[in-house]
């Protein structure tokens, strides 16, 4: 989605293609214990595994090469009902994605906890944070879940960080230099979110200005108040 810095002329902004292949995972050392995790299926210290990390640090990515490889389902953690856990499981593995606090039918994740052990199930849990964040009611529940092994996606050093700003740019077909890249690696707070609404603000503007993605164009929009 796009966000008009002003209300001069409106951008339309076709949907983009974000390849989550193998291949095209983005390593370091900020996630080389997520990547070693998905990986190493299905010699897992346990058949269910919490991933948690920042916003837009490739969780998703990690569960689509993991759903790949093991034929799991993906579903939403909000989409969970104690209904639909049978069919959910039925592939004998499980993605469930960006798990909130609040925002799930306990009754259902401890329905899915209980069946999977049942049915020597692989289940990967994604949130942006560990159990022990979550204040869950059910108390067998919680117990349950904080004592999932838990592999975390740390925040991006430099080098990944540089990395990612070119994929988010190459996900959209934007051709940058690598003044752009410096540019925007020094300037704007380094995290996955940040990098991801940069390039999408940069994409917007460029195409609303009829202009190319130049250091002057990021020194423009990121002055803007």
């Amino acid at each position: 989605m796009c966000v008009a810095v002003h209300p001069r002329q409106l951008a339309f902004v076709l949907p983009h293609e974000e390849s989550l292949t193998r291949d095209n995972f983005l390593e370091g050392p900020a996630n080389a214990a997520a990547l070693a995790l998905i990986e190493a299926w299905p010699e897992w210290p346990a058949r269910t595994m919490w991933l948690s990390g920042p916003e837009g640090s490739g969780k998703s990515h990690l569960a689509a090469i993991w759903a790949e490889a093991s034929g799991a389902r993906i579903t939403a953690a909000h989409a969970l009902n104690p209904a639909n856990v049978p069919g959910a499981l039925a592939t004998g593995a499980l993605v469930v994605e960006d798990l909130r606090p609040g925002d799930a039918d306990e009754r259902a994740l401890f329905h899915l906890l209980n069946l999977a052990r049942e049915e020597t199930a692989f289940v990967l849990i994604t949130a942006r944070e560990a159990p022990t964040a979550f204040e869950i009611e059910l108390k067998d529940l919680r117990s349950r879940l904080r004592a999932v092994p838990v592999v975390s996606v740390l925040p991006p050093d430099d080098q990944l960080f540089r990395a990612l700003i070119v994929k988010l740019c190459a996900d959209r077909q934007l051709a940058v230099d690598e003044t752009v890249v410096s540019y925007l690696a020094t300037r704007i707070e380094r995290s996955y979110a940040a990098a991801r609404d940069t390039v999408t603000l940069l994409d917007c503007e460029a195409l609303r200005l009829g202009r190319p993605i130049t250091r002057a164009l990021a020194a423009e929009i990121l002055r803007e108040p």
